[in-house]
């Protein structure tokens, strides 16, 4: 599947003589209420990509929800990605509120995340890809933890990974249980928990596991911690041996100060 760059990114295709699906407009009064563990899930992977970036020393901004726009002329037309990786962040910083890709500065996601809702589980099987194909996004990942998307082509699937391609498509190239890797952080990524949420690890095996900002400082301290009791049981450990070399002696008549 191959899904070519908006009008703004080099495509032959032109707005003024192929409109988009009316579908593709978003609404101001469109948004759908998440449910819990959609919420949940994303908020997760948000922190293991904030991890990411703090290790890593990248230069990017890792949010969710944000408005990603990529047509001047059409500026309704957009998707909100449940998570997405911007590289580098635009010039707002924190403060942005609208990624519009026409703007100095405002560059497309590296990575956009779609969680499949049970509400709507066609729409990030079917318009999803297009969307992000059209924006400019480098690779896309759809997770649908719940299995609920259509059962066309031989799905439904976990996850799917779509990544551009050297022409400039967005190529769906992974769809299954996982792991599958992700050249856009350069990470491998699993389906945990059941199937209800993801994991990122250095490794095809798992054994080097992301964690969040507040893990990896949770991690630290009890590494800390650990450290202290084992530097006490030590000093405790020489203190009784001092003990017990002291009594001998004194026992053979000794004076401990004076053999030391």
């Amino acid at each position: 599947m191959l899904y070519a760059l908006a009008p703004n990114r080099g495509s032959s295709l032109r707005h003024e003589v192929d409109p988009y699906p009316r579908s593709w407009f978003i609404e101001d009064d469109e948004k759908v209420p998440q449910a819990r563990s959609h919420y949940l899930c994303g908020g997760r992977l948000e922190g293991l990509l904030l991890g990411w970036k703090n290790r890593s020393g990248r230069d990017v901004q890792v949010g969710r929800e944000l408005a990603l726009r990529w047509d001047e002329k059409a500026p309704q037309v957009g998707v909100d990605p449940d998570v997405y990786v911007v590289e580098p962040p635009p010039p707002e910083g924190d403060r942005v509120t609208s990624l519009k890709t026409w703007q100095p500065g405002h560059h497309p996601p590296l990575l956009a995340v779609e969680v499949v809702s049970t509400t709507r589980p066609g729409k990030d099987y079917g318009s999803s890809p297009l969307k992000y194909g059209a924006s400019g996004t480098q690779e896309l990942w759809v997770f649908d933890p719940e299995l609920c998307g259509p059962k066309a082509q031989e799905g439904p699937f976990r996850i799917q990974v779509w990544r551009r391609s050297e022409q400039g498509k967005l190529t769906r190239v992974y769809a299954g249980e996982g792991p599958v890797y992700s050249e856009a952080i350069d990470g491998w990524v699993f389906v945990v928990d059941e199937g209800r949420a993801l994991a990122i690890a250095d490794d095809e095996a798992g054994t080097r596991g992301w964690l969040t900002p507040e893990e990896t400082e949770r991690a630290a301290k009890e590494a800390a911690q650990a450290a202290a009791a084992g530097e006490r049981v030590a000093k405790e450990a020489a203190q009784a041996r001092a003990e017990r070399l002291a009594a001998m002696l004194r026992a053979l008549g000794m004076d401990p100060e004076t053999s030391s």
